[in-house]
């Protein structure tokens, strides 16, 4: 008897072990979907407005003007948002995440450096601060008139889907629907846009079986305040403190894959294809904040050194030795 009650407790432990291991994988599989205009689209339409900094043009798509304005862009989105969730993809509403960004005062156009000048940052950076989402999809769209003037309608459209960490493209989808006497923006987008869906699915479905497997990728700046008594050449116990933190970045990466090193001086470093875990020794989802934390914290704990931590976007983490 006691050895069936042994039988059955090791049972139940491998079952909630493979229960756990599962929820892990199902949930790591689930990105969260942005669906916004493109630039192109923004420009081609009158949403694309410019900004000067230290003698360079920057280019900022105005998408709460093109959401009010737009009648067929709001409903293109909708739509592409409807489809992709029918196919499991959580999704992040555009005007809604536009909205907390206002009401929490959290749109900011200008950071200042170090050296005070001014820094434009990204507007598809302020979203994904508030919004968060795994994949950035970037659409294009036109409806035209069969042989430019018949009576049947097509929609052409371009559709490009991006990693919000690295802004890196992964899927990439563009056509039209054959052309029909229907002039409804919705049925045009989803007969144009379903011919092209699944291929699409499969290139972010293997993008996230590699993250899955390998870590999403990130980048790790760091660099040292000019009041700062030391540097990343500073010997400390024997070693540079660029070869300790580069020591630390090997130990905290997906177990056995390397990165890159592009910037190595007494002022700055710089990390890139770094592969960080989804999850923490305690199965907590880990972004690249509380990783790069986590060097923060070896810093100040171990080695008594304090350090600013800021971020840019979700994917690229800076440290800036000296002081918080």
């Amino acid at each position: 008897m006691n050895k069936i009650k042994c039988i059955i407790f090791f049972l139940v432990i491998i079952f909630q072990n493979i229960n756990a291991q599962t929820q892990q994988n199902n949930k790591a599989k689930r990105p969260i979907i942005m669906v916004i205009p493109s630039d192109n689209w923004c420009k081609k339409n009158g949403f694309l407005k410019t900004d000067t900094s230290q003698g360079k043009i920057f280019y900022i798509a105005d998408y709460k003007k093109a959401l009010i304005e737009n009648v067929e862009l709001h409903a293109v989105i909708s739509k592409i948002g409807q489809l992709m969730a029918e196919r499991g993809f959580p999704l992040k509403d555009l005007e809604q995440i536009l909205k907390s960004i206002e009401n929490d005062n959290t749109e900011l156009l200008l950071q200042n450096s170090k050296s005070g000048a001014n820094i434009v940052e990204d507007p598809i950076d302020k979203i994904n601060k508030v919004a968060k989402a795994d994949i950035i999809i970037q659409i294009s769209f036109e409806k035209r008139k069969e042989n430019g003037i018949g009576p049947k309608n097509y929609l052409y459209f371009d559709m490009q889907g991006f990693d919000a960490y690295t802004n890196k493209q992964i899927a990439a989808a563009s056509g039209s629907n054959t052309p029909t006497f229907s002039n409804d923006i919705l049925l045009l987008s989803q007969e144009a846009v379903l011919t092209y869906l699944d291929n699409f699915n499969v290139n972010l479905q293997n993008h996230f079986e590699d993250i899955l497997k390998n870590g999403r990728e990130v980048v790790l700046n760091i660099n040292v305040f000019s009041s700062s008594q030391i540097d990343l050449e500073q010997d400390i116990n024997g070693k540079e403190l660029n070869e300790l933190i580069t020591e630390w970045v090997e130990n905290n990466v997906t177990k056995g894959l390397t990165f890159s090193t592009t910037k190595a001086t007494a002022s700055t470093m710089r990390f890139e294809q770094v592969r960080i875990p989804l999850f923490d020794n305690n199965n907590k989802a880990l972004d690249t904040r509380t990783w790069a934390r986590g060097l923060q914290k070896y810093l100040s704990t171990n080695l008594k050194i304090e350090s600013k931590l800021t971020m840019k976007g979700l994917g690229e983490a800076r440290l800036i030795i000296g002081e918080k």
